[in-house]
């Protein structure tokens, strides 16, 4: 569970993928074809993108420590 004041934060970067799926800051995962990283401050959202069907997928929000663990 995110904490109250880092949830917001979250939300909004994730709304704003939406429209923008490849913002200012995004680093794209090296050894995955479509996966990309964002940082939100001490956190970081690691998704996807299929342009085909226009799909952005959120594998997971977790601290910079912890966000690759497992991919």
């Amino acid at each position: 569970m995110l904490p109250k004041k880092v949830q917001g934060r979250v939300a909004a970067i994730i709304d704003g993928l939406a429209n923008q799926p490849r913002p200012h800051g995004v680093w794209k995962l090296s050894g995955h074809d479509h996966a990309y990283r964002i940082r939100v401050g001490d956190y970081r959202i690691v998704y996807t993108i299929q342009d085909q069907v226009l799909i952005v997928e959120v594998i997971r929000v977790a601290q910079r420590g912890k966000v690759h663990r497992g991919l």
